[in-house]
């Protein structure tokens, strides 16, 4: 068994998740980044690949006072897990993903990953599972995931994990704002990366729900994935 997976992106009309800078660009609109809580405070866990934890150290949490109180009169942890899934982590352990809270911190990596930063995530109370090889089994991370509790699973990137997760079957819904802006770049970053599929291998969706998000003209876009 495996968790119901969410993905969750913000892209450009032209299909970028981030400038040729790679340095977080700003994409949501203010209702946009309300939508993300309301949703971040639906789910059991939020997970992140390894760019976006190690260079970006998200916080991952609900951020909202009413949000955690009502997860919490649910019976719910306050924020949801925050998981990781990074080949080599490189934390700080000063940052947001490890100090940002209280939240359930897990991180799955692999061998590359250095003793030194193992001790580290162990010491900060991060609960660390080591894949052997070169890339972490994300089928084997889903099913422990749901072993421990978690059913509902939203991922929030990047590009390449999320490539992962369509190409192996494992999303179950996409939820996509597209902004009303155009970063342009060869080189930026895509809403799916990875090695691309050809035409007949394309992935398909179903759209289920369209809709105007802002005056600015921000549109968010549901699909669920078919296999």
């Amino acid at each position: 068994m495996k968790p119901y997976v969410i993905i969750n992106a913000a892209m450009t009309v032209d299909g970028k998740i981030d400038t040729v800078e790679r340095k977080g660009a700003g994409i949501s609109s203010a209702e946009d980044r309300r939508r993300v809580l309301e949703l971040r405070a639906s789910v059991d866990a939020v997970l992140v690949g390894g760019h976006t934890l190690n260079s970006e150290n998200p916080k991952l949490t609900v951020k909202d006072p009413l949000l955690a109180a009502q997860r919490l009169a649910a019976g719910l942890p306050e924020n949801p897990a925050k998981v990781g899934i990074v080949t080599r982590a490189e934390l700080d352990p000063d940052g947001d993903f490890i100090k940002a809270g209280p939240a359930r911190r897990l991180i799955f990596t692999t061998p590359q990953t250095s003793a030194e930063q193992l001790a580290m995530l162990t010491a900060a109370g991060v609960e660390v599972l080591v894949h052997d090889g070169k890339r972490v089994d994300l089928g084997l991370a889903l099913e422990t995931l749901e072993t421990l509790g978690i059913k509902r699973l939203m991922l929030e990137g990047g590009g390449t994990l999320i490539a992962e997760f369509i190409r192996l079957g494992f999303g179950n819904e996409l939820q996509l704002y597209v902004a009303p802006k155009l970063f342009g770049g060869a080189n930026a970053p895509t809403l799916v990366a990875g090695d691309g599929w050809s035409e007949s291998e394309a992935k398909t969706l179903a759209l289920v729900e369209v809709r105007v998000l802002d005056s600015a003209g921000g549109l968010l876009l549901c699909y669920l994935l078919q296999k």
